[in-house]
């Protein structure tokens, strides 16, 4: 994805942050203020990256990943805040977003191949206090599929404290987040078509194979996976993390079954889905 044509009144920064660049377009202020703005997301982005990666040694998701059996761990409140909604994801998908599958994840990156990493343990999250058990080890937490969404509406928050009017972020091209008055023109670019979308108060999330590869896994393993699947998906949500989630959760079905799925999620606006021979479609809108 691309924000269309350069936006000539926007003002640029950029802060790199979990593996990808994301960039600060805002509008309506002048430039010192945005410079203090682009300077506050870049140190809550930095302290996102500690506490939601699996590679960031004393982090939470790195301590998570090697609980023992009876442990349990006092979670910052934002790493406690993303697990719950990837819980929540979990049963509004279906199933589909799973964020305990990081050893097939990271199996599938590797280009390992062989029989898939089995699927072993159990956590237990805990509603009302930060922290976390583990009941069996085994399980490998990877939030690569929720955390950049979820950074964009943490960002958001922030943003909106500071009464920033008109602004659009984006998570390496494939996560955006917009709010204020003003449009802002993104283009979803498929191998043979490029459809335009308006972004206003809302967040658009795409997943596909043409960058990083066949590298989102399907929770009932490779059999599972339909006979064609797409090649990208585009969700428009009320939020940065609902449309990563779907994005994500919707590369895993047939392009037919996308609106039965998004039947009941009143916080969808909006899918693009781009076929095995290039069409792109639009599966469902609320």
């Amino acid at each position: 994805m691309n924000t269309g044509e350069a936006i000539p009144d926007a003002r640029l920064f950029t802060h790199d942050a979990m593996h990808t660049t994301f960039s600060l377009r805002f509008r309506g202020i002048d430039a010192g203020l945005a410079r203090s703005l682009a300077k506050e997301c870049g140190e809550l982005l930095d302290l996102l990256e500690f506490r939601l990666s699996r590679f960031m040694e004393g982090g939470d998701v790195f301590r998570i990943n090697r609980l023992q059996a009876g442990e349990t761990l006092y979670l910052s409140a934002s790493c406690h805040q993303c697990l719950l909604l990837a819980l929540d994801a979990f049963q509004r998908t279906g199933g589909l977003f799973d964020i305990t599958l990081g050893s097939r994840i990271a199996q599938r990156k590797a280009g390992a191949t062989g029989p898939e990493a089995p699927v072993t343990g159990q956590l237990t999250i805990h509603p009302d206090v930060p922290a976390i058990t583990c009941d069996i080890p085994g399980r490998e937490l990877d939030l690569g599929g929720i955390a950049k969404g979820f950074a964009l509406d943490q960002l958001q928050i922030m943003l909106d404290e500071w009464d920033a009017p008109d602004y659009l972020l984006t998570a390496g091209g494939s996560s955006l987040l917009a709010r204020g008055p003003t449009p802002w023109p993104v283009d979803l670019t498929g191998e043979r078509q490029t459809v335009r979308w308006f972004l206003t108060n809302k967040a658009l999330s795409a997943s596909g194979t043409g960058i990083q590869g066949d590298h989102i896994v399907h929770p009932g393993g490779a059999q599972a996976m339909p006979a064609n699947p797409c090649r990208r998906v585009w969700a428009v949500a009320s939020t940065a993390t609902l449309a990563e989630i779907w994005s994500t959760a919707l590369m895993l079905v047939a392009p037919e079954e996308i609106p039965g799925l998004l039947a009941e999620d009143q916080e969808i606006t909006a899918v693009y889905a781009e076929r095995q021979d290039g069409r792109v479609e639009h599966c469902a809108q609320v």
